[in-house]
């Protein structure tokens, strides 16, 4: 009996544990089209910037926020120790314009064209490397420093956590190199508006292959990210749409990246997280990337699901110093059946020069090959339909670098304390001068200031634009980080939307729909002319942006942690079900009794020892009663 009734208590906890989910889940939604309300037709206000506090916050702080009415929304209190602070400076507020509200949304257009005229330059590196083999020469002095780091490690060990010397460091972000992958995103563009399914990917696989060929000059590796760094930048399009890249450093230990990419008007958003890790083996390391990237071409609703070659440098010790791509990478599409398998192929000991950045590979549909793909990531590459035997260039890399996308960059003066050009610049600026010992000083303080934050965490690490969300399952083989855009769209552009654009690391886009009553307003005009004549003001605009965001974090950390516990009840269910069934199993098949599990054994003596406790209870009750009798 008692067996029967703990699995209906479980029940209804875990139904109560749904409930609850529910409810929070319907909050989150409520709490994040109050906020896209508000990002839809808040001031363009260039002179400040928002902040996450670092601190804990305490105490509950009501914010009165202007849209469709007066809306109350609470400032929930949440823990985001050590976070990454982005907060103003009066050097980062110059010449930043403050672009006045208007109803009109083709004014707003121009608003929003100006700000990213203002607000982004040109990126002047355009380095691009050579093709052939990438190899260099290691200086006299440094090669005592190598041998340093050497005596560091051993074979098969992780070099995550060992401090590289700057002479070996390409003066940029891990988070700025992964956007390498994007010079070309206009490919992307193309593929999305061909009606077959397999033009469609090959041009995606086009696309993939279009972001390897970017080498930097001599053997460099970029910088870790630390913990909450964060990286924006921007491609224009000849046909005057922008493509945006947005990442953060989400944890350190171990190291992920998490990284979005939208230009929906062209029909496409990518999404994805990657662990870097890398490996000694002597005289060679590998620089091996986990996780996979996720490529949504929105007019179709397909997905392709790509991972990541691991960079291989050998001859640290004896030979010449090389770097190349190894390893097989996928490119999966589910809902059309496609797959890509490219192996890029290392040089052989003995290997000639028609070795070097060599790949090869087959498009796939079920277990048929469709066509197979031979060439170099950094030259020419080839495909060839099986079928016909027709062979055709899929990409010509000599072509393509110049049809690249010009790229744009935060100014540096306008950037947030935690972007990566900002925090990294003394160092980037000592190693371009050549100064190996400063650059050394100031990559240490960056690294003790890491550390010193780790240890003053007394909560888990939150971070700023990017929540953990692991019910995607990858196909098999392949693994997900698991990291989410806080405010990703994979919906399709639709016709009322004018121009998608980046304020304050959110992607969001102008609508003619949106349109503002007189009274909200004028009242949000008044609040931009106060806050630019009034710091209290400008807290106010800051307090009421960061409440909701971090409200909105709040959120999704008790959605995680309702999550496993209604793991957790399912879990217990199941064990609980498993032992009824032994019970009943054993009751059925008396002869089966020496098999019973020993918890169902130790019921039995449970309820061996409750009986006899009864008789026991019984038969002195029966003595009592002869006794008064007698």
């Amino acid at each position: 009996m008692t067996m029967d009734v703990e699995p209906e208590m479980l029940r209804r906890m875990k139904d109560k544990g749904r409930r609850r989910s529910s409810i929070f889940s319907l909050l989150k939604r409520k709490v994040g089209k109050q906020s896209s309300d508000l990002s839809s037709f808040h001031t363009l206000d260039l002179g400040r910037k928002y902040s996450v506090d670092s601190a804990i916050h305490t105490g509950m702080e009501e914010v009165f926020i202007p849209c469709n009415g007066d809306v109350l929304i609470p400032n929930v209190s949440a823990e985001l120790a050590g976070a990454a602070s982005d907060t103003d400076s009066e050097a980062s507020r110059q010449g930043m314009p403050v672009v006045s509200l208007s109803a009109d949304p083709l004014a707003r257009k121009r608003e929003v064209l100006s700000r990213i005229e203002s607000l982004y330059v040109e990126d002047p590196d355009r380095e691009i490397g050579v093709a052939g083999e990438l190899v260099e020469e290691v200086a006299e002095e440094n090669k005592s420093l190598l041998w340093f780091l050497l005596k560091q490690v051993r074979p098969g060990m992780d070099l995550s956590k060992v401090v590289l010397p700057t002479f070996i460091l390409e003066p940029r972000s891990f988070l700025d190199k992964l956007s390498d992958n994007y010079y070309h995103a206009d490919l992307l563009g193309q593929a999305q508006i061909l009606e077959d399914p397999y033009q469609r990917f090959k041009g995606v696989l086009r696309w993939y292959l279009s972001g390897l060929y970017r080498k930097p000059k001599g053997l460099k590796k970029p910088y870790n990210p630390v913990l909450g760094e964060t990286f924006r930048c921007c491609w224009r399009h000849k046909n005057d749409t922008y493509t945006y890249y947005i990442a953060e450093q989400v944890s350190h230990h171990p190291p992920v990246s998490a990284f979005y990419v939208s230009n929906r008007k062209d029909g496409f958003v990518i999404e994805g997280s990657l662990l870097a890790r890398s490996k000694f083996y002597g005289n060679s390391t590998s620089a091996i990337l986990e996780g996979c990237a996720r490529i949504h071409l929105l007019n179709w609703g397909e997905t392709y699901i790509t991972t990541a070659p691991y960079a291989h440098c050998k001859g640290i010790v004896i030979g010449t110093l090389s770097m190349e791509l190894g390893g097989k990478v996928h490119i999966i599409c589910q809902e059309t059946g496609f797959q890509a398998d490219v192996e890029f192929k290392l040089r052989s000991f003995l290997g000639g020069a028609d070795q070097t950045n060599a790949i090869s590979g087959r498009i796939k549909r079920g277990k048929d090959t469709i066509a197979t793909v031979e060439g170099y990531w950094d030259g020419r590459i080839d495909i060839k339909d099986k079928k016909t035997g027709e062979e055709t260039s899929l990409l010509d890399v000599s072509v393509l670098k110049e049809q690249r996308l010009p790229r744009y960059l935060v100014d540096v003066d306008k950037q947030q304390e935690w972007e990566s050009q900002r925090l990294w610049i003394k160092v980037s600026e000592a190693i371009t001068s050549e100064d190996q010992v400063l650059a050394t000083e100031q990559k240490t303080i960056i690294e003790e200031a890491q550390r010193a934050r780790a240890r003053n965490l007394v909560t888990t690490w939150t971070p700023r634009l990017f929540h953990s969300d692991t019910r995607a399952v990858p196909p098999e083989g392949i693994i997900d980080q698991g990291w989410i855009y806080n405010h990703t769209n994979t919906s399709p552009w639709q016709p009322e939307e004018i121009i998608e654009y980046e304020d304050d690391f959110i992607i969001t886009s102008i609508k003619t729909g949106a349109s503002m009553g007189t009274s909200n307003e004028a009242r949000l005009r008044e609040l931009s002319h106060r806050a630019s004549d009034s710091e209290s003001h400008d807290d106010l605009a800051r307090r009421s942006k960061t409440s909701t965001r971090t409200l909105k974090q709040t959120l999704h950390s008790i959605d995680s942690t309702l999550r496993e516990q209604s793991i957790a009840i399912e879990r217990l269910t199941k064990s609980v079900e498993m032992l009824n069934e032994g019970q009943r199993a054993a009751s059925f098949h008396p002869q089966n009794v020496a098999r019973i599990p020993t918890a169902s054994h130790s019921w039995d003596l449970f309820g061996g020892f409750v009986l006899a406790m009864v008789l026991q209870a019984l038969l002195n009750w029966i003595f009592h009663q002869r006794e008064q009798r007698d």
